[in-house]
C-alpha cells in the first residue's frame, strides 16, 4: 500500500476506536434514526452525538437528511458491519481459547 492508503485505513480506524461511535452504527444497524432517537439510545447528551455523528459523516459511514427541525441518520456503508464482524470473531475466538486454558 503506498503511504497515502495506509494513512486512509488509518484515519477509517481512528474514527472506530471511539466506543460511543461504535455505539452510534450499532444504534443505525437496524435503519434510520433521529439525533433524538440515537441520544436515548446511547445515553449520551445531544451536543456530543452530534459531534460523533458529524465526524462519522465526515469519513463516509453515515449520511443524514432532514425533515423540519429533525435530523435523521442512516448508514451510508453497510461493510462497516462486515468488519465489526470480523473483529468480533476474532475476539471471540482469541477469549474463548484463553478461557479453555482455564477452564
Amino acid at each position: 500500500m503506498s503511504p497515502d492508503a495506509v494513512s486512509l485505513v488509518a484515519a477509517r480506524f481512528k474514527v472506530l476506536a471511539e466506543p460511543l461511535r461504535l455505539h452510534i452504527l450499532q444504534c443505525l444497524q437496524n435503519g434510520e434514526s433521529s439525533v433524538t432517537a440515537i441520544t436515548k439510545a446511547v445515553s449520551a447528551t445531544q451536543p456530543n452525538v452530534s459531534k460523533h455523528l458529524k465526524m462519522l459523516q465526515d469519513d463516509g459511514l453515515v449520511t443524514k437528511r432532514q425533515e423540519g427541525n429533525t435530523v435523521y441518520y442512516k448508514i451510508a456503508d453497510q461493510s462497516i458491519f462486515e468488519l465489526c464482524d470480523l473483529v468480533c470473531g476474532s475476539l471471540k475466538e482469541r477469549f474463548s481459547e484463553r478461557s479453555a486454558i482455564f477452564g
